[in-house]
């Protein structure tokens, strides 16, 4: 299926639920209004060239055709009484130059000034035109997302919401899909590129069972003579793709290749961040061999080798890393990538499952167009308890083979 049509029935913006009016009963001009300023961190900052997360929910279930618009209606309250929480959220990124030393900085005006709330409709789609296809039809599934190539800091330009939430009717479910500013990862290639290389990219779910996971992480363990599971269901994951991708790649033996994981600081810093922490707190580390090397001493020692590489980032390095940065400012991404990589970020401990809007439970989770580069891998919950899904970023050559490597 090519060039879907999709129907922009309406586009609104959605405020807090609590919100305060004038004494003459005008509504406030929460755009101009200066509210709570949430200066930003290192972690946010450093993000600022990415493009928006783009991350979505698929459901098979549709709301009664008579409640089309109460169905609407009630997704719009549901975020309204959300965003009394999250109320930083609402706000837009403010730019402010200095003029004494022309340095420009940027901080969140939580104004509740509102979200983006997009409605929309296909025309022919259905829930299996995006399931069932072993590739994954990114000319189905890219269009239900809004703000596509969209960097992070065109928010601050452009006066951009910071969340955009594009709600897509197909002919038998809906899909929903949630565009925030920022993202909680750590890589991109330059933008000049980016653009023009995810065109040639293709991408593929992989499921592990949960007896599938137990098996490869006891495989990985015993080999490693590891007795009380010192590697985790994880890396054994994450070390079993990483030799999988290196094969089908046919590189040489003393070929360098890498695995960059985006790890989370939140716990990490002493004293750990407050459970509340509404922003980024995200570094990734490098995990490198050679592809002989890593191909030779197979699963255990690749999954030794991750699990070393996430234990050495301590709360010192995280912090030092920190203050360095504000001597000396880079951006995620931008310069050279090392050669044949492949990065994860992300989580599959998020209750994706568990968001039912009263019309049952998601089928599937897919993402965006945002920040894909070949060999990114992106672990999701699976739908059955225990499982997870790897979706799996490649060049088409390299999936075509991965596909006769590994069952999906």
């Amino acid at each position: 299926m090519n060039d879907i049509k999709i129907r922009f029935i309406s586009t609104t913006l959605v405020q807090p639920a609590n919100l305060h009016h004038k004494d003459d009963g005008d509504d406030i001009n929460h755009s101009e209004l200066n509210g709570e300023r949430l200066d930003l961190t290192p972690c946010d900052l450093r993000l600022f060239d990415l493009h928006h997360i783009q991350m979505g929910l698929l459901f098979h279930n549709k709301p009664p055709s008579d409640s089309d618009t109460n169905f609407i209606q009630h997704l719009q309250a549901t975020l309204s009484r959300t965003l009394d929480i999250l109320y930083p959220l609402a706000g837009r990124l403010v730019k402010t130059i200095n003029t004494d030393d022309e340095t420009t900085c940027f901080h969140v005006n939580s104004n509740r000034a509102g979200v983006l709330f997009v409605h929309a409709v296909t025309d022919g789609v259905t829930v299996a035109d995006i399931l069932e296809p072993v590739i994954v039809p990114n000319d189905i599934v890219y269009p239900l997302f809004f703000l596509n190539g969209v960097p992070n800091y065109e928010a601050a330009v452009s006066n951009l919401p910071l969340l955009a939430v594009q709600i897509t009717e197909l002919v038998d479910g809906f899909f929903v899909a949630c565009i925030p500013f920022f993202y909680e990862d750590d890589h991109k290639e330059n933008s000049s590129s980016l653009s023009s290389e995810t065109d040639l990219q293709q991408k593929i779910m992989i499921h592990f069972s949960r007896e599938r996971i137990i098996e490869l992480k006891a495989k990985a363990n015993a080999e490693m003579g590891f007795t009380n599971n010192e590697i985790s269901s994880l890396q054994a994951l994450m070390a079993h793709l990483w030799i999988s991708v290196t094969r089908v790649r046919d590189l040489k033996s003393d070929d360098d290749v890498c695995y960059r994981v985006a790890m989370g600081l939140r716990s990490r810093l002493e004293p750990p961040l407050p459970e509340g922490y509404l922003g980024n707190a995200v570094l990734g580390v490098n995990v490198e061999c050679k592809g002989g090397e890593l191909l030779d001493r197979g699963l255990g020692w690749a999954a030794a080798q991750i699990r070393e590489k996430i234990r050495s980032l301590t709360a010192i390095e995280a912090r030092k890393y920190l203050e360095d940065w504000i001597e000396r400012p880079t951006l995620a991404g931008v310069g050279k990538l090392p050669p044949n990589l492949l990065l994860s970020g992300g989580s599959h401990r998020f209750n994706v499952y568990g968001n039912d809007f009263g019309w049952g439970r998601p089928v599937a989770v897919r993402s965006g167009l945002g920040n894909k580069i070949d060999g990114k891998l992106t672990p999701f919950p699976g739908a059955e308890e225990g499982s997870v899904d790897f979706e799996v970023c490649l060049l088409p050559a390299t999936i075509k083979l991965l596909l006769s490597e590994i069952k999906v």
